[in-house]
């Protein structure tokens, strides 16, 4: 009687277990308004084929170099609009210009390849930002356009929470919308009334993020494997980002 009943706890541990495999990849009830919204971007990827980041955060407490030197931003060139970035004690502050196109201050060593990155934020007015990583720049028609995979740190006003996932930006919209079932605790993750942390690991093609510890992205390519890293802030009417404890540690 006692194995009866183990055997039937384990088959209906396995058909849960079966189920949520097989729910884990569909489209969650509140996003699915977003799917007509992306339904012809050309890079929208297929649901059932979205790889679900299941890790541990990376350990972030030995080997890394701080990219913010805590009193210039000697080491960071900006890009794009004119934004503005101020060195205020141990944190960058972000300001939108209104008018401005969105702006990208970026590290000067733009051959970054396999890494583990990591950085706070905060916001102070609320605005669309995110983490620009293996990022590059072209000169089009007298323009600075960076484009790439950045890492969303979305606005509270957008009420979509993708924050962590990956957006290719001016080079195609979304790689990674945060928009399955198995995203859920990350779509949760944010807290706009205090710091967040994102963290990016790099290793050739596979890029994997997490947001205050929660895993959130995984996504492959062969196009963006090096470049530089740079910090957003987004065009538009207002926003203020604070940025802290920027660091990364080359694999």
């Amino acid at each position: 009687m006692k194995m009866k009943r183990l055997v039937t706890a384990f088959l209906f541990t396995l058909s849960l277990s079966t189920l949520f495999g097989a729910n884990e990849n569909q489209i969650s009830d509140s996003q699915q308004k977003w799917i007509e919204v992306y339904e012809k971007q050309k890079n929208i990827p297929d649901p059932k084929q979205m790889l679900v980041n299941k890790d541990r955060e990376p350990n972030l407490k030995k080997g890394f170099v701080s990219l913010y030197n805590g009193k210039n931003l000697n080491g960071w060139t900006p890009y794009g609009g004119h934004c503005t970035f101020e060195a205020k004690g141990d944190v960058i502050v972000g300001t939108t210009v209104p008018g401005s196109p969105s702006t990208y201050l970026s590290t000067l060593k733009d051959d970054y390849t396999d890494f583990i990155f990591t950085a706070e934020l905060k916001w102070k007015v609320d605005g669309n930002t995110g983490y620009m990583f293996r990022g590059q720049v072209r000169d089009e028609d007298g323009k600075q356009i960076v484009f790439g995979p950045q890492a969303e740190m979305e606005a509270d006003s957008k009420k979509r929470f993708w924050s962590g996932g990956i957006y290719g930006q001016s080079c195609g919209g979304w790689y990674y919308p945060l928009w399955l079932n198995a995203h859920e605790k990350a779509r949760q993750a944010v807290n706009y009334n205090r710091w967040n942390r994102i963290t990016v690991k790099a290793e050739g093609r596979v890029v994997k993020t997490w947001v205050n510890g929660v895993p959130a992205a995984h996504w492959t390519n062969d196009e963006y494997l090096k470049g530089f890293f740079s910090l957003q802030v987004h065009s538009g009417k207002s926003g203020e980002v604070h940025f802290r404890n920027i660091k990364v540690k080359e694999l």
